[in-house]
């Protein structure tokens, strides 16, 4: 098995949650300390994540533990792991296991597996188009590699998927056993909710399925993705399929009281089958493009309305900043292209580059891709209406600003639009910041600002009158200290560290 190597070892790293406390004993000492149930892994009643201090443990039944045995013998489950398909897991010998026979719930444990941390923590919904079709790629392929070798992924869900930088890696280990002749492939509606129908939606409807997915963790219903479709868009790859018949199978079944399950074995259901389903998917997902290059904000990199001699003060201004020391997790709040992120990520270990636009994030995403750069995320999140807590008891899915606090704010050409669109208090906007405790870099542009007199044309007159220099400057100052000030033409930097 791997030898697990940690990446990070801050506790944003990995959802936690306190639904569920567990007293362990701490090996050697004779003490007793607390794990940690996460609050997002209780659906599968096999298998259970706990976290004990930076450690991430994988409980599993003895019916789970019974499949992972003949999953971790197969030459799927080390090529995966040699590849970085799968999470790196290491079994715990009995003398490193937790003594705990009912965490989380009647069902004992019988084995622990421990994995890495992963860091930045992302959901489905913060991600681009093609961010999703690459996780749904991935998943796919685990599917294909896991049933050659006789072994089923029982589930099909985005958030089986975490990007160890740009590459998606599959991280729950329960959701593999030996495949039961005649058994379908369980994951398929899933799959069809939570990946092709939104993949499909965007692509084919130009509809954002970002909101779709945060407003629903279960996804889109083949009959929401039938609505939204509809029967002009019948010849489209997937559509007629995947949508159409899905939508007409799923309203026929629900009248009735027939086991699927059971029909479908006595028909000869086989691997082969599964196998022949998941390459079509396979063939429509890879084919799915969004080709979308204009939005309001997609030609801001050329950044016209900045001199030459003042875009490079800012780089350097920003530079010098980042420079001071090493950073966690670096925010590029309003990221457009990522210029500024790309300068800030040699000094930290992550950047989440977020802008609430879609199209600048997906062309971004691709862009890094295509450069290599690794260490950089990038998001579709709006600072205005950030990602909150979703799920049972809003504890299942953490909230964006809980997961992915930074120690490093840029904050650059996007006050203004916080401060006037979304008609938030400038303080507010502050008091956010400094919450986090991080070094701040932020840019205001002033009241004579081209692109602030053309936010404020079509506002109440008035409204904004108190949008000043002299007022943010004050609110600035109240909440940090200042460590560097500059004035281009119409904008002001200001590096800052929490008072």
């Amino acid at each position: 098995m791997h030898t697990l190597a940690h990446r990070s070892t801050h506790p944003t790293a990995v959802p936690t949650g306190s639904l569920i406390t567990c007293r362990i004993p701490d090996a050697g000492l004779g003490m007793a300390r607390m794990t940690t149930a996460d609050t997002g892994s209780f659906r599968d009643p096999l298998s259970r994540v706990h976290l004990d201090g930076d450690r991430v443990l994988r409980a599993l039944s003895a019916e789970a533990t019974e499949g992972f045995d003949a999953v971790a013998a197969s030459s799927f489950f080390s090529t995966a792991l040699a590849e970085g398909r799968l999470v790196p897991t290491e079994r715990l010998d009995p003398e490193q296991s937790p003594n705990l026979a009912t965490a989380g719930g009647t069902r004992a444990w019988t084995t622990w597996l421990e994995h890495p941390r992963i860091e930045p923590w992302t959901y489905p919904y913060e991600w681009p188009f093609a961010m999703l079709r690459d996780a749904a790629l991935a998943q796919l392929d685990i599917q294909l590699a896991a049933l050659a070798d006789g072994i089923a992924c029982k589930d099909a869900t985005p958030y089986n998927i975490q990007f160890d930088g740009l590459r998606p890696v599959f991280i729950d280990i329960g959701s593999f056993e030996p495949y039961r002749d005649g058994d379908p492939w369980f994951g398929y509606l899933q799959f069809c909710q939570q990946f092709l129908f939104p993949l499909l939606l965007q692509a084919y409807a130009d509809i954002a399925f970002q909101p779709l997915l945060r407003g629903s963790l279960e996804g889109v219903t083949p009959a929401q993705a039938w609505a939204m479709l509809g029967p002009t868009r019948l010849h489209r790859k997937g559509v007629a399929l995947h949508v159409a018949a899905h939508a007409r199978a799923q309203a026929r079944f629900a009248a009735t009281d027939q086991d699927v399950r059971r029909d479908l074995k006595a028909s000869g259901f086989s691997a082969a089958m599964v196998e022949a389903n998941v390459k079509g998917l396979r063939k429509v997902v890879d084919g799915l493009r969004w080709d979308r290059t204009a939005s309001e904000w997609s030609d801001y990199s050329t950044r016209a309305h900045y001199r030459h001699d003042e875009l490079d003060a800012k780089d350097r201004f920003v530079q010098r900043a980042a420079a001071r020391r090493q950073h966690r997790l670096a925010w590029d709040v309003g990221c457009n292209d990522g210029r500024f992120s790309r300068l800030v990520a040699p000094h930290a270990d992550h950047v989440v580059a977020f802008d609430g636009d879609q199209v600048v994030v997906d062309v971004l995403y691709r862009a890094l891709l295509t450069e290599g750069i690794r260490t950089i995320t990038p998001l579709v999140v709006d600072l205005a209406d950030p990602p909150p807590a979703l799920g049972w008891a809003n504890r299942e899915r953490r909230s964006f600003i809980d997961r992915c606090t930074p120690d490093l704010v840029l904050a650059l050409a996007v006050v203004h639009h916080v401060a006037i669109t979304a008609n938030v208090p400038i303080e507010h906007v502050l008091d956010l910041f400094r919450g986090f405790d991080a070094t701040t870099v932020i840019e205001f542009p002033t009241e004579d600002d081209p692109m602030v007199k053309r936010l404020v044309r079509n506002k109440r007159a008035g409204l904004h009158d108190d949008y000043t220099v002299a007022r943010f400057d004050s609110a600035v100052r109240e909440r940090f200290e200042v460590v560097e000030h500059a004035e281009l033409d119409t904008r002001h930097l200001y590096e800052l560290t929490p008072r």
